[in-house]
């Protein structure tokens, strides 16, 4: 059991849940307001993706972040800002026998370094780095990142001065997770966020969760969450196994059957479980001291 325990809140995402949740963050004013409501809950990193306005769906806009996160450095509430490098790694290819060419509608695929072009602008405490390509429960659209972008990505990441949150979404992304260190890519301490119960990588039952935390490097510090109704009960399963919770609209809409929630109900939520089981909540200058963030 982890008694000193750090609340990430994934705030909106970039998946097509913008018609799914009547109060879903899209503009900069609501994704920055998510972040704070999130903290003043007691979440102490709040993990950013921006959306387009007029769309709902999720951008690589730098104006948008830069909007964000100014918004939420002049707020009178603290949190450790967490920006997504997720994107820009999206591939869809054409159905059935015509895989080529590939679908433009859902395809955006651009180069390492122009994925970290709004991490390199705006030098957020912490960024993302997906640890491996992957399909998910969609027909023909693959996650895209190689070892050699990440490799370029960990790199640059590395020369700003920014702690990568390695993405981890199965077993074998902790063996590039660990090459990574190996090659002198990583600094102390690691953070790792294994991202589970996301089809088709690492189910979020007990037995493949604990395999996961036996693996972890030496020393890494960890979080872990799981999607849809299993959200807020995995929040008790990572501390349990020693590490941090992520909770938030990214990655679930609701606080219970039929009940929209807001980021600062599910944080809400999450310190209610985490005190109930003996947890202190650790604040933001809390983790910047753990991790060894970099306020800007």
């Amino acid at each position: 059991m982890n008694f000193e325990t750090f609340i990430t809140c994934a705030v909106t995402g970039s998946g097509a849940t913008a018609d799914k949740h009547p109060a879903l963050p899209i503009t900069p004013v609501q994704i920055a307001d998510a972040a704070i409501e999130a903290a003043r809950a007691g979440a102490a990193i709040a993990h950013i993706h921006v959306r387009d306005p007029e769309t709902g769906k999720g951008s690589r806009d730098v104006a948008l972040y830069r909007e964000v996160v100014e918004r939420v450095r002049a707020s009178d509430t603290d949190v450790v800002i967490n920006l997504t490098a997720g994107m820009g790694g999206d591939i869809v290819f054409g159905a059935g026998e015509h895989p080529l060419p590939l679908d433009p509608a859902g395809t955006d695929m651009v180069g390492p370094m122009e994925r970290l072009i709004h991490v390199q602008e705006l030098l957020p405490e912490i960024c993302t780095l997906d640890c491996g390509t992957m399909n998910f429960a969609e027909a023909d659209y693959v996650m895209t990142n190689t070892p050699g972008m990440l490799c370029t990505m960990a790199a640059e990441v590395q020369r700003l001065g920014v702690r990568p949150e390695l993405e981890v979404f199965d077993t074998g992304h902790l063996v590039y997770v660990k090459e990574l260190i190996r090659d002198g890519l990583l600094d102390d301490p690691v953070m790792i966020q294994l991202c589970l119960g996301i089809p088709y990588g690492a189910p979020d039952d007990p037995l493949t969760t604990m395999a996961m935390v036996h693996q972890l490097p030496p020393g890494a510090v960890f979080s872990g969450f799981s999607i849809g109704r299993n959200q807020l009960p995995f929040v008790a399963m990572a501390a349990l196994a020693g590490g941090n919770a992520r909770v938030g609209l990214e990655d679930n809409l609701y606080l219970g059957r039929g009940q929209f929630a807001s980021n600062g109900q599910l944080v809400e939520r999450a310190v209610q479980i985490l005190t109930g089981m003996g947890a202190r909540i650790m604040t933001p200058a809390d983790v910047r001291t753990k991790l060894k963030l970099i306020k800007r």
